[in-house]
């Protein structure tokens, strides 16, 4: 049934799932903040509140009507919508338009939910990159990757561009979140190359299970928020969303207790952030069996890549490719593979139930974001260092950039 656009029970959805949305960024901030050492907790924390009020301007600037007005078919819209322009209270948008599961629904409870999956994007890059960042750099590279990156890559997906056009599907933004993110972070490392100075270790295990708690309370409005409005899609992506992450959290404990000797605390926690990752473009489109076995996969793969990464040296500190680029990859793939349209009508059926040409096309889109998303970021750190230095020196890495780039200290 096409609800009703101006439904005050979906808009309570739509505006609570929007909260919780929000509170994925502070627990991204605690999450990496208790992963790295006590003299970088602020320095890496800021990167993340920081975006909560420079996306904010940039969404309401110009970056939602990029995503969401004109450009169909193509790979990024126009300013129809630049400051809200012509927004009011009762303006209504169609969603998924020309498909069997197009409605209308509030144009501005549209801008408000999707401003949060802009601001806890580019936050995501950072745990790649800590403890070597100039924020200045930071902050130029932030907005350049908003414009460059991210409005595109949801325009193609959410916004009736190239990638919708050709059918992929993407629930939460397993394409344009997870991936875009952690093959920025891998071009980041590669750019910045190694601390000189490396952390022992997380200061703090508690405030690492913290702010894990709070992204998985928050991917609940992620996932079942991406409907939209409440149906039975949006019970499943619910569903789905906790038994990915708990399989997941289990299978890595168990990984790392057969690997590793020990049930680490840190990977159970781990697990759980990759099995989140991985059900986001799948979450409305998969059984809960589906939901299963991609919790199984991901962990495997991720903890492989995480493996695989530390064999190359690559100082990719908080494992962001690891955990969100190859999770992202991943759950977009199994999406290919395991989406059924016995579970959503409206969805796709994948190559399980004879949808290779789906598919294919999953797997085509999410490697040319791979690509993209690396060759930009490379690109643009290495136009920002000729304007202002990209990375610390050894001096203020060895101090920590609390006191060095921001002068305070999270304990004294």
């Amino acid at each position: 049934m096409t609800p009703n656009a101006f439904d005050t029970g979906n808009i309570a959805f739509m505006l609570i799932a929007s909260t919780l949305v929000m509170l994925m960024t502070p627990g991204l901030a605690f999450f990496y903040g208790g992963l790295v050492g006590r003299k970088n907790v602020l320095a890496i924390m800021i990167q993340s509140f920081v975006s909560m009020g420079w996306t904010t301007f940039l969404w309401w600037a110009c970056g939602f009507s990029l995503v969401f007005s004109g450009g169909e078919g193509g790979v990024i819209g126009n300013f129809q919508y630049a400051f809200l322009n012509g927004v009011r209270p009762d303006t209504l948008i169609t969603v998924n338009a020309n498909t069997p599961s197009a409605y209308t629904m509030s144009l501005l409870v549209l801008f408000v939910y999707q401003m949060m999956f802009a601001i806890i994007t580019p936050a995501l890059i950072t745990g790649a990159f800590a403890n070597r960042i100039k924020f200045p750099a930071y902050m130029i590279f932030l907005t350049a990757w908003l414009f460059c990156v991210y409005f595109p890559a949801a325009h193609m997906v959410w916004g009736n561009g190239l990638f919708a056009k050709w059918g992929v599907l993407d629930f939460a933004g397993g394409t344009a979140v997870h991936t875009t993110a952690g093959f920025a972070a891998l071009a980041s490392v590669v750019f910045v190359g190694k601390r000189k100075f490396m952390d022992k270790g997380p200061h703090s295990v508690p405030l690492v299970a913290l702010g894990t708690a709070l992204l998985w309370f928050g991917w609940y409005g992620f996932n079942a928020g991406s409907e939209l409005h409440c149906d039975t899609t949006t019970l499943v992506a619910f569903a789905n969303t906790d038994i990915t992450a708990s399989v997941a959290a289990i299978t890595w404990l168990g990984l790392a207790w057969k690997f590793e000797k020990k049930p680490k605390f840190v990977g159970l926690l781990t697990g759980a952030v990759a099995g989140l990752v991985a059900i986001t473009p799948a979450a409305g489109y998969v059984s809960p069996a589906g939901a299963v076995a991609i919790g199984v996969i991901v962990s495997c793969v991720c903890y492989m890549a995480i493996e695989l990464k530390n064999h190359l040296g690559l100082d990719d500190a908080l494992d962001v490719w690891g955990c969100h680029g190859v999770g992202g990859v991943v759950g977009c793939i199994c999406t290919g593979i395991f989406a059924t349209t016995v579970w959503n009508a409206g969805g796709a059926d994948g190559l399980l139930r004879g949808g290779v040409h789906f598919f294919t096309f999953q797997v085509i889109s999410v490697v040319i974001t791979m690509a993209y998303a690396f060759l930009f970021s490379y690109a643009a750190l290495w136009l920002i260092n000729k304007v202002t230095a990209v990375k610390v020196s050894d001096h203020e890495e060895e101090l920590g950039l609390d006191v060095t780039l921001h002068g305070e200290e999270a304990y004294l």
